[in-house]
């Protein structure tokens, strides 16, 4: 499957609007291309509204703009079924208290 930045988008849009046909080794390809794309991209332009949350939020979650993006799009997937959630072992341990 030959895949140029351009045609990634529809990729994409065509893996969601075909979820439950997709495989998971298809799905898995597609995604790590665009996090090439989106790692290897000089910068991503936002409207000011966008831009406003996205500051906040990065200020909020003590992040840089770059791994707030990150941490947008993984927690985006993760919702959406896209990426597997990481569930916690309940006998596992844990740092901090409750």
């Amino acid at each position: 499957m030959s895949v140029v930045a351009g045609d990634t988008a529809a990729l994409l849009e065509d893996a969601a609007n075909r979820i439950d046909e997709i495989s998971t080794r298809d799905l898995q390809i597609i995604l790590r291309r665009t996090a090439l794309l989106v790692r290897n991209a000089g910068s991503i332009t936002l409207d000011d509204a966008t831009e406003e949350a996205l500051r906040n939020v990065s200020s909020e979650l003590v992040l840089s703009r770059e791994d707030a993006i990150r941490y947008i799009v993984r927690e985006w997937l993760e919702r959406n079924t896209y990426l597997p959630v990481h569930e916690l072992d309940e006998d596992g341990d844990v740092d901090g208290s409750a």
